[in-house]
């Protein structure tokens, strides 16, 4: 039997700014984002199952026809035996359902960012990876040169609705972000608990920690001494090029 090993490389989003909401809702960003080391692994066979191994924390993880998985088969008229080892957590703001999503895009050999965010926002970007600057709700992509940098993560073992998120923003009244990420104070707002790991990271850094994406994940640029709080470790990654 064939099997075909496939990684999916986490998004780390550095910078979100909220430049508008379109008519159906969907907001409108500006940010840059990375691929970076940390990575699912997806091992494909002949079938037609889905199943997730996952690391445990964040939030649950659908095996049905909703998960991006099944559905970017759909996208592509694939059928495959399907068995996602996550190691990228849910709810974490690393794109890690998006990841995998265009990791079976690229298997089929589909390319198109515009279908591709039909998906979810961040499948265009994951489709692509490397660095680059994302626009829309996702699916203009401006691929900026690599740069090899290291990126000390902490990520809170709790999971982050993006929709929840982006609800708050909106009744927070859209305020702009003053580490670079318009939507940390919704984050906060959404589940407190992540300016407690937001500080952990700072004082033991002695730098700011900023939000990626929608949260949970907290970092600071370079590579530093290995934090442990409440059991949780922080990880050093690297950005990686596209594998596109």
């Amino acid at each position: 039997m064939t099997v075909t090993h496939l990684i999916a490389p986490a998004k780390l989003t550095l910078s979100l700014r909220v430049t508008g909401v379109r008519s159906d809702g969907y907001h409108l960003i500006d940010a840059e984002m990375v691929s970076i080391d940390l990575c699912d692994e997806l091992i494909l066979s002949k079938g037609s199952d889905l199943v997730v191994r996952s690391a445990g924390s964040g939030l649950e993880i659908p095996v049905t026809e909703n998960n991006l998985v099944a559905r970017a088969l759909d996208l592509v008229d694939r059928k495959a035996d399907v068995t996602i080892e996550k190691k990228i957590p849910a709810g974490a703001g690393l794109g890690g359902g998006s990841a995998d999503a265009a990791a079976i895009l690229r298997w089929a050999g589909f390319d198109d960012p515009i279908a591709a965010s039909a998906l979810g926002a961040d499948v265009a970007f994951c489709l692509q990876g490397g660095r680059a600057r994302v626009q829309g709700i996702g699916e203009l992509l401006d691929p900026l040169p690599h740069l090899d940098r290291e990126i000390t993560i902490l990520i809170p073992p709790i999971g982050i609705s993006t929709p929840e998120v982006y609800r708050t923003w909106d009744e927070l009244n859209g305020p702009t972000g003053p580490h670079g990420n318009d939507l940390e104070d919704a984050a906060v707002e959404v589940e407190p608990q992540l300016a407690e790991w937001r500080d952990i990271l700072s004082e033991a850094t002695g730098m700011r920690a900023r939000l990626a994406g929608s949260g949970g994940t907290w970092f600071v640029e370079g590579r530093h001494e290995t934090i442990v709080h409440r059991g949780v470790a922080s990880q050093t990654v690297r950005t990686m090029p596209s594998i596109a």
